[in-house]
């Protein structure tokens, strides 16, 4: 069977070293490409060789091209439109819980500051998206 994918969308390193240090801690294996602003999530997802991940960690402040409109091309392209999207940001606001819901993605996690709290999250995130859920069938 082929090791599922997680693109983890991130520009801030210190974020991207906390986020694979939990992932690990959380003893998720996966292959884990980073993306670290917008162009590149769409090229990675959308390019001529397309990456097709088990799942994606989405911020919503990025550079170049914000998360949100990630989310928007993603969904407008039929062979991302499924792809499980999960937004992992330190936002709060309403409107950006909102506006990622209206957008499609699939579930929407503040980052914990406290690094246990995170890597609780990590674990649950990981054994709901990779290991419970089951995935719509991609073309």
């Amino acid at each position: 069977m082929k090791q599922k994918i997680i693109l983890l969308v991130e520009d801030n390193p210190d974020d991207i070293a906390l986020t694979l240090r939990a992932l690990k801690k959380s003893n998720i294996v996966n292959e884990i490409i980073v993306a670290r602003d917008g162009v590149e999530a769409l090229d990675l997802l959308l390019g001529e060789k397309p990456v097709t991940p088990a799942l994606i960690l989405l911020d919503l402040k990025l550079p170049k091209i914000d998360g949100f409109e990630v989310l928007k091309r993603l969904r407008a392209d039929n062979r991302t439109e499924l792809l499980p999207v999960v937004i992992l940001t330190s936002s709060k606001e309403e409107l950006d819980i909102l506006n990622g819901y209206k957008l499609g993605a699939n579930s929407y996690i503040h980052k914990p500051v406290d690094f246990e709290q995170f890597i609780n999250a990590m674990q649950n995130l990981g054994l709901y998206w990779l290991v419970l859920n089951e995935p719509p069938p991609l073309e």
